[in-house]
């Protein structure tokens, strides 16, 4: 059985196509520059790789090039798109509509692009690319969408409230969110079964960090507190967003500088973090090299983001009243020796303790890196969100 994995953005289209009897990736690729030139690049399992300039007016454009792509020319892996059992969809905002992976209906699209005030970025974009999919896929092959925000709804009031009045969270959704869910799900999961143990039996902090980052805590298999927000703008520094900031300071800055709300907005998301605050850019290695090389900005970033995940390590150790185990994933967690190490030092009172030489050699892998004495185990844990969507869309059209 063959599924065919699509995350579009408002510019992009990015794709795998899996085959789950092994659940190998056949074929990969990405749409990008939707709406402005057109560009693709695709790479098949044996290595065979296409990168030209093409013309995406739109995403049906796009999608067009992926069937394409895939059935013909050098990049051909599949004769026909009639091999393809089913489309997952990777959808950024379910807000408390969605709390499970759906079957795509012309009723299911609408609703997600009503949600688009919510992430104006991404959810039309989705939206647009759902109605392409559905006039170039054949009409036999079932789609599904798999939502960011769902693994979170399982979140107590408590949790997701913001202390505003109670008729803007009624009249206009305003609550937490929280993002990444997909990736949280699939390495908690990942996590539990690689300790040999019941998911439901564990107290799980998932430290996703990469040029944008979240930390959940995970407790009996389910999401009951992370830090991104109503957008992904809150928690921790990230690459261009500030990470949680006091609203007064938003509103005096704003003020300041004359913005708009939709400035102050692409202000917060765009030109801070990491390259607003040390000028050099958004990449977390070329900030650790810069502090390395004795840049007091850039060594100051460095501190902000393991201080930040350090805070919320205890924090929601606090919040589950304690905490097994922590996982690092995503581009820093699973590649970043140097920001494993600082997060996890300094953390005996919490019974945290990394083998530090083993630490150095591990990147992008399955591996346990705390000591044997440690009283909480630390891992890498490697994400494959394309891999949960899959894993979803089969479940979702077995039934």
């Amino acid at each position: 059985m063959i599924i065919l994995v699509v995350n579009a953005g408002s510019s992009s289209l990015k794709y795998q196509l899996i085959n789950m009897e092994d659940e190998s990736v056949i074929a990969k690729g990405n749409c990008d520059r939707i709406g402005i030139d057109g560009h693709l690049a695709h790479k098949t399992s044996d290595g065979r790789k296409i990168d030209e300039d093409c013309n995406f007016p739109t995403h049906t454009e796009a999608f067009m090039k992926l069937v394409e792509v895939l059935t013909s020319g050098e990049g051909k892996v599949i004769d026909s798109m009639d091999e393809i059992s089913a489309v997952g969809h990777r959808i950024v905002q379910g807000a408390d509509v969605f709390d499970k992976s759906v079957l795509v209906t012309d009723e299911i699209i609408e609703k997600i692009d009503e949600l688009r005030e919510l992430a104006p970025v991404h959810n039309h974009a989705h939206a647009l690319a759902l109605r392409a999919c559905k006039s170039v896929i054949p009409a036999n092959v079932p789609q599904v969408v798999v939502f960011d925000t769902a693994f979170h709804q399982t979140m107590p009031p408590k949790a997701f409230m913001f202390g505003l009045p109670y008729e803007d969270y009624e009249n206009l959704h305003v609550r937490k969110y929280g993002f990444h869910g997909t990736s949280h799900r699939f390495v908690s999961a990942a996590l539990a079964e690689a300790m040999g143990k019941d998911a439901k039996d564990l107290k799980i902090i998932s430290c996703h960090l990469g040029n944008g980052s979240s930390i959940t805590a995970v407790n009996a298999g389910k999401s009951v507190d992370t830090t991104m927000g109503f957008t992904p703008l809150d928690g921790v520094i990230m690459g261009t967003r500030s990470g949680a900031v006091d609203p007064s300071a938003v509103t005096f800055v704003a003020d300041k500088h004359g913005f708009t709300p939709a400035q102050m907005s692409d202000y917060m998301n765009k030109k801070s973090g990491f390259l607003g605050l040390s000028g050099i850019g958004s990449d977390n290695r070329d900030i650790q090299e810069a502090a390395l090389n004795g840049n007091a900005k850039a060594q100051l970033v460095c501190d902000m983001l393991t201080y930040e995940i350090q805070k919320y390590i205890g924090a929601f150790a606090a919040a589950m009243n304690g905490v097994d185990a922590i996982l690092f994933t995503g581009g820093i967690g699973e590649n970043s020796w140097e920001v494993r190490e600082a997060a996890c030092s300094n953390m005996e009172y919490f019974g945290i303790k990394i083998d530090y030489a083993l630490n150095k050699t591990i990147r992008g892998k399955l591996q346990k890196i705390s000591t044997p004495d440690s009283k909480v185990e630390v891992w890498v844990v490697p994400t494959n969100e394309e891999l949960l969507i899959a894993r979803d869309t089969l479940a979702l059209i077995s039934k």
